[in-house]
């Protein structure tokens, strides 16, 4: 009966992240990560919290139990980084983080013994690259991308640095974040685990305000300050890696430099090709077919195989696919001739605002915008409510219209009706 309990308590928890934009889809292989990473007793508690960012007394009350034992209850998972403790003019807010980016990678960030992380990066290993159902919902499930990559700064021309904005340098975020962790890259320490990894740098994830201090607090972090920062950013450059961060504008969270080897976002964009699973840059590299020496130097760099060297009527031509291609700039740092140059791509690239806009768009386009909105528990902030509304709000009109469809909510109808 117990273990049939503990089934119970680790399904209710994975229903409740499959409610909204990042979940995870339901296996055998997914229950053993969860009761790994959860005792029973922790699955049960954290399955009935909101996923909106809320107080020890909402806890409590959900929980029936008084504040002192909620903020036991609380303290504890946000010691193993199950949940986020966040810091405010108010106090503590607590938030539960999404599997990715999230709580599956805060597991791997530091080198740990209350788990066991050789069999949890095994398990992620078969989770997320043998059964593929995870990395297919999470980088293709919807338009709007949970992550994007930015550009090397270090390459670009005068003519980009007049056309780059703000947002699209990493450098400009860490200037910017209030708060900076440095962990281990979760990505090479799982592959480490399993006998796949690279020599890329290890201790090189970046992390950023209330969540990097909640990580740095509970020692899943080192605290560092912009300068040091960035000296990691160029490291992370001559190590040909890739700056993929969170798709917002402001109140970035986290900025990973993921190699093509052990990275799920690069081998995705090996795997399935135009399908892109982060946001592109604003850049494409176009290759001065005058001066290239067809070296290949920027075939083997590229990290998701989008540039390609094959020979034509004798002749060697080098190739880059341009649906394919990011627009990092990796071949560009590559090329000693400087016969490839950064273009601005035809497209506009659309960021949005902040997490809470991003989450809606994403909601939107998975059919969930209710469950993000009707969440009894995610309802007990008014503020959590209003900054949803506000996002839906700044939508562009058909968005707006197949949010509407999707709530059938008189309110958000007249609401909608307002601003046009």
């Amino acid at each position: 009966m117990s273990h049939i309990n503990a089934k119970e308590s680790y399904k209710n928890l994975e229903d409740r992240l499959n409610k909204f934009p990042q979940g995870a889809p339901a296996s055998e292989v997914l229950y053993k990560i969860l009761s790994i990473l959860f005792t029973e007793k922790e699955a049960e508690l954290v399955a009935q919290l909101p996923i909106k960012a809320f107080r020890i007394k909402t806890a409590a009350n959900i929980w029936s139990v008084s504040e002192s034992e909620a903020y036991k209850a609380l303290d504890g998972l946000a010691k193993k980084a199950l949940l986020l403790d966040i810091e405010d003019e108010k106090g503590k807010l607590y938030i539960l983080p999404p599997p990715m980016a999230g709580f599956f990678e805060f597991a791997m960030m530091r080198t740990r013994n209350d788990i066991d992380q050789k069999l949890l990066a095994e398990l992620y290993y078969q989770y997320i690259s043998v059964e593929e159902d995870f990395i297919k919902d999470l980088f293709y499930s919807a338009e709007t991308k949970l992550g994007r990559v930015y550009v090397q700064e270090e390459v670009l021309t005068n003519d980009n640095e007049v056309t780059i904005l703000d947002h699209e340098r990493a450098t400009h975020i860490i200037e910017e974040a209030e708060h900076i962790g440095i962990s281990m890259c979760y990505c090479r320490h799982r592959m480490q685990h399993v006998g796949k990894s690279c020599n890329a740098p290890m201790d090189i994830c970046m992390t950023f305000n209330g969540t990097a201090n909640s990580l740095i607090n509970n020692k899943f972090a080192r605290r560092v300050d912009a300068s040091e920062c960035k000296e990691l950013l160029h490291q992370a450059y001559e190590s040909n890696l890739v700056q993929c961060g969170e798709n917002v504008k402001k109140g970035v969270n986290f900025i990973c430099n993921c190699c093509g080897c052990c990275c799920e976002a690069m081998v995705a964009a090996k795997k399935f090709g135009n399908l892109h699973p982060v946001q592109t840059t604003s850049f494409i590299p176009s290759i001065n077919i005058d001066t290239c020496v067809k070296c290949g130097k920027c075939v083997k760099a590229c990290p998701i195989d989008a540039i390609s060297q094959s020979v034509e009527n004798d002749k060697v031509i080098i190739k880059i696919d341009e649906e394919r291609c990011l627009g990092c700039g990796v071949c560009v740092r590559n090329c000693y001739k400087k016969s490839i140059i950064l273009l601005k791509r035809n497209e506009k690239i659309i960021t949005p605002s902040s997490s809470v806009h991003r989450v809606v768009l994403m909601a939107i386009e998975k059919g969930q915008l209710a469950n993000l909105i009707f969440d009894n528990n995610a309802l007990a902030s008014h503020r959590a409510m209003g900054a949803i509304l506000s996002s839906i709000l700044k939508l562009e009109p058909t968005k707006r219209v197949l949010a509407n469809e999707q709530l059938k909510s008189t309110y958000l109808d007249k609401l909608l009706s307002i601003k046009k």
